[in-house]
């Protein structure tokens, strides 16, 4: 049967409603797959290089719409991150495409369901959104280190967690203390802050709800999906963290109106 590049409007709907399959975890491996067959689908122009139910669930900066739609044509991927969280067996992606008709950067979270891939959250940004150039956000990105943490110097997955939700309660609330490490850097969109400060230009009085976390405890690594603001801005935060310490933190947002601010 065909499968049906179609979206559920079903329980699962709700935002970071993981898969029951999720609850169970999966070896590193079947997530490695995913990430590696969603690259494949962006440079082929296609969802069918993925492993699909004939059902999917697809939402595009937090609302639902078509997978078929974003595969709309070949796609070089110029820089790439994936992390794989095994025990609630997801994959966050973050890409960067400098395709001269329509630049990407976007972030995607992606399940390993029951019945394939799915369902799949994805943070698109593009001309217009907050901050944007995807070619000075590669020139940054490409000189960062993601590499593996070594075991013994890995912090555990609550930790990485709570650092996480430390640096989106400051966004708040300035009186919650956040750990940088000495030599730190921060994205905003395509702004980048980077030094023994990483707090210049931090958006001020910004709550962050309905956070959707994705943690990859090798990489020190914590994606996390949430509304920004007043407006509830769709974003995605990515986070590297070493020695309880945040060395870099990337951030997505898409704008209702072109150029929007996060407040």
């Amino acid at each position: 049967m065909i499968r049906k590049i179609l979206c559920s409007l079903g329980a699962m709907a709700a935002l970071g409603l993981a898969a029951p399959a999720a609850a169970q975890g999966c070896p590193a491996k079947t997530l490695d797959d995913i990430s590696t067959s969603w690259t494949n689908a962006l440079a082929t122009g296609t969802p069918y290089r993925m492993n699909l139910g004939e059902w999917v669930d697809y939402k595009e900066n937090f609302k639902v719409a078509s997978l078929g739609e974003f595969f709309s044509k070949e796609r070089k991927v110029d820089w790439q991150l994936a992390l794989k969280d095994t025990q609630a067996c997801r994959v966050l992606v973050e890409t960067v495409i400098l395709d001269p008709e329509r630049p990407l950067v976007f972030a995607t979270q992606m399940d390993n369901g029951f019945f394939g891939t799915g369902p799949f959250h994805n943070l698109v940004t593009d001309a217009g959104d907050w901050q944007f150039d995807a070619a000075k956000t590669l020139e940054h990105v490409s000189k960062e280190d993601w590499g593996m943490i070594p075991e013994g110097q890995r912090n555990t997955r609550a930790e990485l967690q709570a650092i996480a939700n430390a640096y989106l309660d400051h966004l708040k609330d300035r009186s919650v203390a956040v750990s940088w490490a000495p030599q730190c850097a921060r994205l905003d969109g395509s702004v980048y802050v980077e030094g023994a400060d990483c707090t210049a230009g931090l958006p001020e009085n910004v709550a962050a709800i309905d956070r959707n976390f994705i943690i990859d405890e090798t990489l020190g690594a914590v994606g996390v999906f949430a509304r920004l603001g007043e407006d509830k801005v769709p974003s995605s935060q990515l986070l590297r963290i070493e020695d309880g310490k945040i060395r870099y933190v990337h951030t997505l947002a898409s704008c209702a109106t072109a150029g929007c601010t996060i407040k």
